[in-house]
This record gives C-alpha cells, structure tokens and sequence, in this order.
C-alpha cells in the first residue's frame, strides 16, 4: 500500500507530538500538529508561538551538529502547521496517517479518538504513541479496527530511530506493512512487537534502571560511579551486540552461572535465569561455540563475523575517544 497525498496528521501538541512532527517535516512531509486542549484564542496562539520556538530549537541542534543545512530549516517550519480541534480547517481529515500523542489518560485518548474517528478518512492510520495501553485495548475506541495499531517513539523522536510497533489483534498486514514502510522511509528502524505490557525498551530499561537505584540504596558505589559503569561498560557494548546475541557470543552458561550465583548470593529470585535459558543449556544450544542459541549460526563465517563486530566496537571506541592510537605511541 503507498501513501495517497503524503500527509501526516498528530494528535497532540506535547512533547512527542512536537517530536514527531519534526521527524516528519524534514523528511518533507506536510504535517499537521493538532492541539487537543480547550484553550482561548490567546492562549492557542502562546502554545504555537511556544511549538516552534521549540522546533526551531531542535533544528538548531540538527544544523549544528551537521545533519541539515541552516537555509534549510525555513523550509523544513514551513511544512508544520498548527491547529486546533476547534479549527474549521480540516486540513489533516485526509491524512495518510494520524499519530495520537496525548497524554497517558485513557479517558483523554478516548475522547479524542471519538473526535478524530468521525472526522478522518477511512483510510487513514491511527497509531497511539502510548508506552502503557495495550493496542488490543485502544482498537475498542476505533471506527475501522483494522487500521490502529500502536507506535511507540523513544524520546527525542526527532533524533532516536527506534519505534517499537505493535498491531492490535484486528490490525490488517497491508496497513501494518505500510506503516513500517512509511517509518524505514524517514530513516526510522521499525520493530514489531506483541501487545504486551512495557513493549520491549521501557520492559528491559525499567529493569535496568531500577536495579541500578537499588545499588545506590545498597552504597555499592557512587551514583557517578555506576552511571559511568552503565555508560562505558554497559551500554557500549550493546551498541553493537544485541542483548540476545551477546548471550549468544559469550555463551548462555555463562549467564546461567552468573544468574545462579547471584541469586543465591543475594537471595533474590529475580536474578534467576529464565526457563528459555534452562532449556538452552538442557539442549546444548548455547550460542556461537555450539554453532546454536538465539541465532543459529550454521553456514556462517564464525572468523568473520567477530572481526567485523569487533571493527565496530573498535570504531565507536574511536570516536568517543576510549581507543589510543598506538601507533603514534612508536612514532
């Protein structure tokens, strides 16, 4: 399915709204930044004023640091219009694709998907940005069930190219296809996901984050300190492998071992290993030594492929600086 004139609608004037908008905009895609709030006149006119002040804001970081041109960004505004609910211009009721990015208030996005429901073509796509509604919930307040799916953004969605996308149970492949399509075209890198709580980051990083209060709680180390453990230690290492490939590379018995070791240690059961994890040392399917885990790993350079993932750890050391020349060392 392709896009019928190229518009992008968003529901929401906040923060992802406006990020969203942007993402958009200078890709070239019209775009109309729909505010949901009862305000004055006066008072819409701030909030306008205050949404491109931010978005020239945000391209002034993009021209910056290289990424657009500064003759550009007049260009790039002059694609976002601002509106209200109330406007009778329904410049955005033809949209190919509307984002609702209102507040996680299920009687709020309730409201507004009644409102925009009876206004919208029938063709256009309705995705919730929410991180906290499950889409087979949302689709109930949907005329056209087949269209809604959820796309959850990573903030600042203007910069972070991950969005996690996960299609209602009524949700039809030709509009799921579409919408992933129309996210690759803009530079985004799409995932699918079921509708399950926490989807796959806010899952994982809630995780994270709150084990690293406890080490606070517990005076393990600095707050300064375990930032920069997270930083250079944890999070440059799965810039590159993915948490399931690293598994993969280092083995799953390594976890399991590690995982029992603190469980008993601490006496915690949520540093157990998970069931998958049993059974993978059940099979003897525990990463790249065995030729099995996550991935399988038959028919592949095992040589080449370490040499290229370590290039890339070698590069992004590099670049932020960590990796010495040792060659001007001897020099």
């Amino acid at each position: 399915m392709k896009l019928t004139n190229g518009s992008i609608a968003v529901a929401g004037a906040g923060r992802m709204g406006r990020g969203i908008s942007l993402s958009f905009a200078y890709q070239g895609y019209p775009v109309t930044l729909i505010d949901i709030k009862e305000r004055t006149r006066e008072e819409f006119l701030q909030l306008k004023e205050q949404v491109f002040n931010e978005l020239r804001s945000q391209l002034e970081i993009l021209v910056v640091t290289n990424v657009i041109a500064r003759e550009s960004v007049k260009t790039i505004l002059s694609q976002v219009e601002v509106c209200s609910m109330k406007d009778h211009n329904l410049s955005w009721q033809n949209s190919d694709v509307l984002f609702e990015a209102v507040p996680e208030i299920l009687e709020v996005k309730k409201s507004v998907f009644a409102s925009i429901c009876e206004i919208l073509s029938e063709n256009t796509i309705i995705a919730s940005t929410t991180s906290s509604f499950s889409a087979n919930d949302l689709v109930e307040y949907i005329q056209g069930k087949e269209r809604f799916m959820n796309t959850h953004w990573l903030n600042p969605a203007y910069l972070m190219p991950l969005v996690e996308v996960s299609p209602s149970k009524s949700t039809s492949s030709e509009y799921l296809q579409k919408m992933t399509s129309l996210l690759e075209g803009i530079g985004k890198v799409p995932v699918i996901c079921a509708p399950s709580p926490g989807f796959i980051v806010p899952r994982i990083q809630a995780l994270a984050m709150n084990e690293a209060s406890r080490l606070v709680e517990e005076g393990v180390a600095t707050v300064e300190d375990i930032d920069k453990a997270s930083t250079v230690g944890f999070g440059l290492r799965f810039a590159i492998l993915g948490l399931l490939e690293f598994i993969d590379w280092g083995g799953a018995e390594t976890l399991y071992h590690a995982s029992h070791y603190l469980k008993d240690s601490m006496g915690e059961e949520r540093f157990a290993p998970p069931e998958i994890i049993e059974n993978k040392m059940n099979t003897g399917e525990i990463g790249m030594k065995t030729g099995k885990g996550f991935y399988s790993f038959e028919g592949k350079n095992i040589d080449e492929y370490q040499v290229e993932t370590l290039r890339k750890f070698v590069d992004l050391l590099k670049h932020l600086g960590y990796l010495t020349d040792v060659k001007k060392q001897y020099n």
